[in-house]
């Protein structure tokens, strides 16, 4: 899978925005380089990939991004999140298929996913206590076509193995979900679903007991919701919306952050040129008062 470029005339954009004032900052931009999907280090560096790699950059600074080896790796996907230890960083690799846990100053990585049954595994989610991870695996067939479920493994070493240590399905049905990701106690798994709809796409906000369970839905509008990040304080919620129709979660649309209030709706922090790679992974800061996400607009 060749990652992704930027068009004729389009930007990469890093902004970094204030969720309870809206104040915008331009972090970084490149007519050049496509980056993707902010995490956000509680040493205050934001981790993100491009070209099949990933670079740092301090989220307060003015450095330009630079590189994180990853050994053996060189197809890395906009799904990589970081371990709690805030040494290590999980990674999902295009050229396995499987999830990879990285050692962010030494590059020395192991496979932490196993063969599954074939299926093609794409992280979203790790624990509080990184013990488990949360992710998507892909299934194709000629009856079916591209299924996705939900997964959670334990985090250990994998390479070799007929199946994740630990898997746990939580979903086993058509209906396509993605995004898993825990909440900050470990007690729920958010997630997007087009469950709650007849027709293919309108994908809504859902959430589920991490140790599976019944879903409950979470937003009801007509617009496409996907990616919901939960902040560190557990107190806020920040997901990407797409324009009503939207099948997936493709690039290059006109999208909007917005905030999800538990008991009385949501509001638009912001509208943007963007959509696949704007916040595919959690990109809160530590103090759970920003968001880092990218734009691709065009001159």
């Amino acid at each position: 899978m060749a990652p992704r470029e930027l068009l004729p005339g389009q930007r990469a954009e890093i902004w970094i925005i204030d969720v309870d004032s809206g104040e915008r900052r331009l972090r970084w931009a490149s007519s050049e380089v496509l980056v993707e999907a902010p995490n956000w280090h509680a040493d205050g560096r934001l981790i993100v990939n491009a070209n099949g790699q990933l670079f740092s950059l301090e989220a307060d600074g003015d450095d330009a991004p630079s590189p994180l080896p990853i050994h053996g790796l060189d197809d890395l996907n906009n799904d990589h999140v970081l371990d709690p230890d805030g040494r290590h960083i999980f990674v999902s690799d295009s050229g396995t298929r499987h999830i990879h846990r990285a050692d962010l100053t030494t590059g020395e990585q192991v496979q932490v996913t196993g063969d599954d049954g074939g299926l093609w595994h794409f992280l979203h989610g790790v624990s509080p206590d990184g013990r488990e991870i949360a992710w998507v695996g892909l299934t194709f067939s000629e009856d079916d076509g591209v299924r996705t479920n939900l997964f959670t493994s334990l985090a250990v070493q994998a390479e070799g193995l007929a199946a994740s240590p630990g898997r746990h399905q939580l979903t086993d049905d058509a209906f396509p979900d993605d995004g898993p990701e825990y909440s900050p106690d470990g007690q729920w798994i958010w997630f997007n679903s087009e469950r709650g709809s007849a027709e293919p796409g309108h994908a809504q906000v859902f959430r589920m007991p991490a140790k599976g369970g019944h879903p409950t839905q979470l937003t009801f509008d007509e617009r496409v919701n996907w990616f919901p990040h939960v902040s560190p304080s557990g107190c806020k919620l920040v997901y990407l919306s797409f324009p009503t129709g939207t099948e997936g979660h493709p690039e290059n649309r006109d999208v909007i952050l917005r905030e999800l209030y538990f008991d009385s709706g949501y509001r638009d922090l912001v509208a943007l040129p963007g959509g696949q790679g704007t916040i595919n992974v959690n990109s809160w800061s530590p103090d759970s008062t920003r968001i880092a996400y990218v734009a691709y607009p065009f001159d």
